[in-house]
């Protein structure tokens, strides 16, 4: 018993200018003939360029995320968070001062920190908790180291005497992971997108 093979059907050429019909004596030939060919290499040149950057710039990221310490990722995520407290608190006063914001620290975003109430080296269980940190003025959070006493007035005032109580009181210590700090950097960057969502 004898197959038939069976022949490759007629293809127009993708050249433009060219258009002749052809049968294809290779798989995946688009051209009729080398000409033809020799037209359409800059448009298959530009799509590998771009495919062989795209895939630099992914191996390179790779082995940067690979040489990242967990410092690396703790500055990360702090970044995250910090930018997350300040947009939360944008139209509020600094929380120790009560000074406001002018309209061009709400664009630049140059004067206001996002003061720790606890600090991070007294109690670094609570670096991440939304509740111990706010929007303070630069004078205050630096030059006056967090001006605490003012702050703890007006943080009873804005979250509540049980709040505050809650955040003197005792906290299980921990320690973050990787895992852990990639996380927070993730749900504080998403978080920050829908505050930016919701002012646009």
């Amino acid at each position: 018993m004898t197959i038939e093979r069976k022949l490759p059907k007629p293809k127009k050429c993708c050249v433009a200018s060219c258009g002749v019909s052809f049968v294809p004596s290779r798989m995946g030939q688009a051209v009729c003939s080398p000409a033809c060919a020799a037209l359409d290499a800059p448009r298959h040149r530009e799509k590998a360029h771009k495919a062989i950057n795209q895939r630099k710039r992914r191996e390179i990221k790779v082995r940067k995320e690979k040489l990242k310490t967990r410092g690396d990722y703790m500055r990360e995520a702090q970044a995250e968070f910090n930018t997350y407290i300040r947009l939360r608190d944008q139209h509020l006063p600094c929380i120790s001062c009560d000074s406001l914001p002018s309209d061009h620290d709400l664009i630049t975003g140059s004067r206001w920190d996002a003061g720790h109430y606890r600090s991070v080296g007294a109690c670094p269980e609570l670096r991440f908790e939304p509740l111990n940190v706010h929007r303070q003025c630069v004078k205050c959070n630096r030059n006056l180291s967090g001006n605490a006493v003012e702050y703890r007035i007006r943080l009873v005032q804005r979250i509540g005497a049980d709040r505050v109580a809650w955040l003197e009181g005792p906290h299980q210590a921990c320690k973050h992971t990787i895992d852990d700090l990639k996380a927070i950097k993730a749900e504080y960057r998403a978080k920050i997108k829908q505050l930016k969502e919701a002012a646009a």
